[in-house]
């Protein structure tokens, strides 16, 4: 599957909406992209914030459907978050069948994998299926994170890298690996860490559910005073917190959105 995407911009990691039942509900996935759309260049459904760790796979596969049939043009990139090899290109092989332009594939989960192992990892992937790899660089769900040079090996040895989530918290990090001259695009994944990570091609995170024209304002003009205007809607809307999905999928439900505010969790408790 050829990539014909340059990434940039807002891509949003957009929420999973589901009924009480805990099944995605299709027009509220059709109505946050209508709410979106007009502001963003790329759609991250199932990422952390789609909750897709706790996704059951006819629920990601359902997210994921119905963000490529209403996409309306905008790439889709299908956000994997499993804990092996084996089970990411399972689902990476579903998501290249209903249309994905994309997989999001964070490392394999545990705090004892080599970085030999992640280059492994995403070799693995690519060399089983022909479908463009966002890397996800990230610890809190995989335990690990991707070290500077070995994301420069993956970028330089493995085909079809197509941009990393760089969601390391550490902006000098993001700054360095913007730099580093791989020509794949680098996206920060923190609002609070926007002002500090200069030479970013773009921005990743959860407010883009919300507020993607503010998103796009700071990466068109990162000054101090937009970073403070961020932080503020950010706090104000509870996505600095720990469960900022919930906070989210409630904001956007009192706007008339999504139909339901429900979590995972609440779904399964009902």
């Amino acid at each position: 599957m050829p990539d014909t995407h340059s990434y940039s911009g807002t891509v949003v990691p957009l929420i999973t909406p589901l009924d009480e039942h805990g099944t995605v509900d299709e027009q509220s996935v059709a109505r946050l992209l209508d709410h979106i759309r007009a502001e963003v260049t790329g759609l991250m459904p199932a990422l952390t914030s789609g909750e897709g760790w706790k996704l059951d796979a006819r629920q990601w596969q359902d997210v994921v459907t119905y963000t490529v049939k209403h996409a309306d043009g905008l790439p889709v990139l299908a956000g994997i978050q499993l804990p092996d090899t084996a089970s990411v290109i399972d689902r990476a092989r579903t998501a290249a069948e209903i249309g994905a332009d994309a997989v999001v594939v964070t490392t394999p989960f545990g705090a004892d994998v080599t970085q030999d192992q992640i280059v492994a990892h995403y070799r693995a992937i690519r060399t089983a299926l022909d479908i463009p790899i966002f890397l996800y660089n990230e610890e809190a769900l995989s335990g690990n994170r991707i070290e500077f040079d070995t994301l420069v090996r993956i970028c330089a040895e493995i085909p079809g890298i197509v941009g990393i989530k760089e969601s390391s918290g550490d902006a000098a990090f993001t700054r360095k690996m913007a730099e580093a001259g791989t020509g794949i695009p680098v996206f920060e994944g923190w609002e609070n860490l926007l002002v500090d990570a200069r030479g970013i091609q773009g921005f990743i995170g959860p407010l883009a559910n919300l507020e993607p024209a503010l998103c796009n304002a700071m990466l068109v003009d990162p000054t101090p005073d937009r970073q403070a205007e961020i932080n503020t809607v950010c706090e104000r809307y509870g996505v600095f917190r720990d469960d900022w999905y919930r906070w989210v999928k409630k904001e956007l439900h009192q706007r008339g959105v999504i139909a339901s505010p429900t979590t995972h969790e609440e779904a399964k408790a009902a």
